[in-house]
């Protein structure tokens, strides 16, 4: 899926974040047959894992921001505290609930302060495993006559790793039963951890591998290794040096990394594109970015609209063509986008 030729693509690809996320809420079947619909390229699923080892698409691992598990009082006593890479957070945990318990659950809209209209969706859908996602796609492909790519991003790998879920052991399978263990031309595999990466390659997997990339911090399996007394753990700031992209150069197709770090904002508060994909492209890696949004709320300082101490000014859409299109001109390879609808006027801005 990801052009490491060197070669200029003629427009980036147009990734649904999670679906349509923007307009239902993410995640669900219908988020991903919208965004197929609308045109994009491919879908961004998450996968976390159950406690029984199956592969659901969730946002994160702790489900009280994203289901109606809070109102099942069958499931009060499993609200719990926990550290997932290094935070700590409190709620309910897939890894704690076997595939049919969370089969039960419905979803809700995750950023409800910033897009009310997706509550009316609340309650109407179930959790996907990862095999359903796939299914759909497929589906798709074929209503639409087009090969819909796959951008599957591996959530916590360290975390649950310790907990014995292995995503190498698990992820084959999956995808094998589903017909996609052959498909590289559509299928990338994500996560902001190296490890996992390294060992779904070495075994064999057919899909392209991008290493995610934080503004700050480190990998958690980075992180884990030098606690263990190994070396220290290299930052995501360096490896967007020349020195880390000349590390990742042949280890994996590409990087995928924060608006923030293709576009920033100057001393005199204007908009400064950085040199990151030209570097990048030089070494044969692609660039993806994630995420662009047209609210307020998402957007740098120099492309937003309204008065910042209006509480409306949150949800309200900024100057997003603009914004989007400084992102573009980068000549960044692949978007990721919660408006799909936005996706294709967004991938010919420049």
């Amino acid at each position: 899926m990801l052009d490491t030729s060197g070669a200029a693509r003629s427009r980036p690809l147009v990734i649904g974040h999670r679906g349509a996320s923007g307009v239902r809420p993410e995640h669900t079947e219908s988020a991903y047959r919208l965004a197929c619909r609308q045109g994009v390229d491919a879908v961004e699923p998450d996968v976390v894992v159950t406690r029984d080892g199956v592969l659901v698409v969730r946002h994160e691992n702790e489900i009280s921001g994203t289901t109606d598990v809070a109102d099942h009082p069958e499931f009060a006593g499993r609200r719990t505290t926990k550290t997932v890479d290094g935070v700590e957070l409190t709620g309910w945990f897939t890894e704690d609930f076997d595939w049919d318990e969370l089969a039960i659950l419905r979803s809700r809209e995750r950023l409800p302060e910033v897009r009310p209209d997706n509550r009316e969706f609340d309650g109407r859908e179930p959790i996907l495993r990862l095999s359903d996602v796939l299914a759909i796609i497929d589906e798709e492909s074929a209503a639409t006559d087009r090969g819909i790519g796959v951008v599957l991003e591996v959530k916590h790998a360290q975390y649950f790793s310790e907990l014995g879920h292995r995503f190498e052991q698990l992820l084959p399978p999956v995808l094998a039963e589903a017909g996609w263990a052959d498909r590289r031309e559509r299928l990338v595999i994500e996560c902001f951890e190296l490890g996992i990466l390294d060992r779904l390659r070495a075994d064999g997997l057919a899909a392209d591998f991008v290493f995610l990339l934080e503004h700050d911090g480190s990998g958690a399996d980075e992180v884990a290794r030098e606690a263990a007394g190994g070396s220290a753990a290299a930052s995501y700031a360096w490896y967007r040096s020349d020195a880390g992209l000349d590390a990742l150069a042949g280890r994996v197709e590409g990087i995928s990394v924060d608006t923030c770090d293709l576009v920033g904002v100057g001393s005199d508060g204007a908009a400064v594109a950085s040199d990151l994909v030209e570097r990048a492209h030089a070494r044969g890696l692609a660039v993806l970015t994630w995420t662009l949004r047209p609210e307020n709320r998402f957007l740098a300082a120099p492309f937003r609209i309204g008065d910042p101490r209006d509480p409306a000014t949150v949800s309200a859409w900024g100057d997003w063509r603009a914004a989007f299109g400084a992102i573009v001109g980068t000549g960044v390879d692949g978007i990721f986008v919660d408006h799909p609808e936005l996706g294709a006027a967004a991938a010919h801005l420049s």
